[in-house]
């Protein structure tokens, strides 16, 4: 069952980072400078991709824009969308997922009971963007 309750970004957490968001969204085609900062560009750039998607066109992404957003990656992939992955990491953004990224990626699915396989897709992702206990 895909998970259904995302996080909202923009949101009351001001300290997610919207970097993998910005990533993200320059996977899909816009041209953002992924600079962590919630701005009229990114908020733009999230209202084009909802309704290029036939989204509700709201601005937040949220339970509605997550899964369409998520681009599934694993060693090999390169693009935006590792450089969303390995800024999740605290990796070094070089676009290119590689055997650290992939360690990283398997470490963290094993740490929370995920299947690890190396691949971020949904299950994963979902881990990865929602906010964790303390």
């Amino acid at each position: 069952m895909p998970p259904t309750d995302w996080p909202l970004v923009p949101g009351t957490d001001t300290d997610f980072d919207v970097r993998p968001v910005q990533y993200l969204l320059n996977q899909h085609g816009a041209t953002l400078d992924p600079d962590g900062v919630f701005g009229p560009a990114t908020d733009a750039a999230i209202r084009d991709f909802q309704a290029a998607e036939g989204l509700a066109v709201d601005g937040i992404v949220g339970n509605q824009t997550w899964p369409a957003l998520i681009v599934t990656v694993s060693e090999g992939s390169e693009g935006d969308a590792v450089r969303a992955v390995q800024t999740m990491f605290d990796l070094p953004v070089d676009g290119i997922f590689g055997p650290r990224t992939d360690k990283r990626v398997r470490d963290f699915q094993q740490m929370f009971g995920a299947t690890v396989d190396g691949t971020v897709g949904p299950q994963t992702w979902f881990l990865l963007v929602s906010p964790k206990s303390e």
